[in-house]
């Protein structure tokens, strides 16, 4: 029963260290410096708690190992879960389209998006496309997405994190 307790606890222990370093990374990543440098104490606590616990133990147990890795790939799901789905961050968004009418330039503005065009030229068919700049936060993207598909089904869009912007409007 106690080596039951132990693995359960060494489990959820790396699901906590281990989703505390996904979200750190994240951060880290975006340039939040701070707030990465303290999860980053929280993360490392959980870790060195945890694997003191697996490696002072008087059992000797494969169940120890497996709860150790579980946990980690656990929580390696849920830190991408919640940095995807609760970490908010800049996008930006260029979307290539033949359909970028004054209509529905404004259709996309009055949704709340600043945009950006550029004319750009096809040069093997030389039909005129534009380009469209958009830079939101990422919790509007799938509106954006729809509302691109239905100006233009076949728009050609790419998707970047953007690090720094200056100036300009973002929803």
């Amino acid at each position: 029963m106690k080596i039951l307790l132990l693995c359960i606890k060494i489990f959820f222990a790396r699901i906590a260290d281990v989703t505390l370093g996904v979200i750190r990374t994240n951060y880290s990543v975006r340039g939040k410096t701070i707030l990465a440098g303290i999860i980053a104490f929280f993360e490392i606590f959980i870790w060195f708690l945890v694997v003191k616990e697996a490696l002072n133990t008087e059992y000797q147990s494969i169940w120890i190992v497996i709860s150790y890795s579980a946990g980690y790939a656990v929580g390696t799901i849920v830190g991408t879960f919640i940095s995807k789905n609760f970490i908010n961050s800049l996008i930006s968004v260029e979307v290539i389209t033949s359909k970028a009418s004054r209509n529905n330039i404004d259709k996309i503005r009055n949704a709340g998006y600043g945009v950006s065009v550029v004319t750009a030229t096809e040069t093997y068919n030389e039909d005129n496309n534009s380009i469209l700049f958009i830079t939101l936060n990422s919790k509007y993207l799938n509106t954006l997405k729809k509302l691109v598909k239905d100006i233009d089904s076949k728009a050609f869009m790419v998707i970047n994190e953007t690090k720094i912007v200056q100036n300009g409007f973002i929803k």
